[in-house]
């Protein structure tokens, strides 16, 4: 698992340099490539020491920017201070396919003893499932599972039909079929680990409620390998996570497969989010049209980063998304300090209610009551973004842009921001920093 492509050492200021294990992960379903990650805990200020093996070095950054990082850079060899844990990218000659992400944390509080019967535990050590066909482990109700910082997990976790479970840990679930499924259960939350690679989902949830994801870390490289993928789940908790993945890294949905009933009640936090193919985020398509259809209501989406989008299908694209299908109404949904850097291809946003041929059985009923505050995207400003409705009684309504702004300039109108209106819209609105203060 390891990538020799940097060497990666820490040390508390002034005191002995500690090396860490570079991990190799692999991105982009486009043509595979090798990057690398290193992850550990810290209290108090942290010098890192980055060493570029292999390449002569011209330059080097590290996003997200907003972080204020500054890197110096000796020959092949960048420092830098961390004051705070943080969730990184460090690129070398402009170089994101081939980058180093380093996961710096919080130290573990309370962390279980291996002999608690109430603790599946995964101690150092690679462990394989004893079920070789569905290659999954299935965890017990009210349990705690901990992968320990040492461990690497080769398997699924599956927790179907149980209550009051905690995943946790510094662990590696590496290569499952998914990551973590959560489906027809309550009160589960999953808090710490890092998932590299998975075949499909990372995190997979279906007819749930009141999940907590926190300070998660993933890679994929697979067709469909989303990152954190739910359906029909409600009061949902997102907070503190880096998602790198070639689907999309956030998606919310109403009815699919087994699972039916509404999306309710969500708050992502602090995300960084990488989709080296599809969305960032995206919302509505799947729903049920046996009836009424689902309601995906009451979102919060705050202090997000979104570092890449690189899609070429127009069906497809947004860097935050809301395409609405199957009977869905979309609504009452909020995006605050979302910050977007340059990416490949894509658009920053695609909001409409859709009838896709691929994947619904109906159209979606309504977008509405959408509110964008202190939207950011530096970048070419060419990626012409798509507000539309499907016909007189499937329509976009009321969207609000409060101080939003492109590679800094205040944008007081559609046509400043390049944004296609399509028909069936109604109430687009614009406000600048100071209108929305009421100055």
């Amino acid at each position: 698992m390891h990538n020799d492509d940097y060497t990666v050492r820490v040390r508390k200021p002034g005191g002995k340099w500690q090396d860490l294990f570079e991990y190799k992960v692999k991105v982009d379903l486009d043509k595979v490539q090798e990057a690398s990650m290193v992850h550990f805990d810290m209290e108090g200020p942290v010098e890192v020491m980055v060493r570029k093996n292999n390449e002569n070095v011209q330059s080097v950054k590290i996003r997200p920017e907003v972080y204020g990082i500054q890197p110096k850079l000796l020959g092949n060899v960048a420092t830098f201070v961390l004051t705070e844990p943080h969730k990184i990218s460090v690129e070398f000659n402009g170089d994101k396919l081939h980058n180093l992400h380093l996961f710096a944390g919080a130290p573990e509080k309370d962390k279980p003893l291996p002999g608690d019967t109430n603790v599946v535990y995964f101690g150092p050590g690679l462990h394989i499932p004893a079920d070789t066909v569905k290659k999954a482990f299935v965890i017990p109700p009210g349990k705690t599972v901990y992968i320990d910082g040492s461990a690497i997990v080769r398997g699924q976790l599956v927790c179907d039909s149980v209550s009051n479970v905690c995943i946790r840990g510094r662990g590696i679930i590496d290569q499952a079929q998914e990551g973590i499924s959560v489906t027809h259960s309550g009160y589960v939350t999953i808090e710490g680990i890092t998932f590299i690679n998975p075949k499909h989902y990372t995190i997979n949830g279906g007819a749930s409620h009141h999940l907590t994801i926190r300070n998660i870390q993933s890679f994929s490289c697979q067709g469909w390998s989303d990152g954190i993928d739910l359906m029909s789940c409600s009061d949902v908790v997102i907070d503190d996570v880096f998602m790198r993945n070639s689907d999309d890294c956030i998606a919310i949905y109403g009815h699919r497969w087994k699972y039916y009933g509404n999306a309710r009640n969500y708050t992502v936090t602090n995300a960084t989010l990488w989709a080296d193919v599809a969305h960032p985020i995206n919302i509505g398509l799947h729903g049920n049209t046996a009836g009424e259809g689902d309601t995906l209501e009451n979102m919060l989406f705050k202090n997000i980063h979104i570092l890449e989008q690189d899609e070429d299908d127009p069906d497809y694209e947004g860097c935050i998304a809301i395409t609405c299908g199957d009977h869905n109404l979309v609504q009452n949904i909020r995006f605050e300090e979302v910050r977007v850097d340059d990416f490949q291809e894509g658009q920053l946003l695609n909001i409409r209610v859709v009838y896709n041929a691929k994947y619904n059985t109906g159209p979606g009923r309504g977008v509405r009551d959408i509110t964008f505050k202190n939207l950011q995207y530096n970048g070419a400003n060419n990626t012409y973004p798509l507000i539309k409705g499907l016909d007189a009684t499937h329509k976009v309504e009321r969207i609000t842009f409060e101080g939003l702004r492109i590679n800094g300039k205040p944008i007081r109108s559609a046509a400043e921001a390049n944004i296609i209106t399509g028909p069936f819209v109604e109430h687009i609105v614009f406000k600048t920093e100071n209108e929305s203060a009421g100055k």
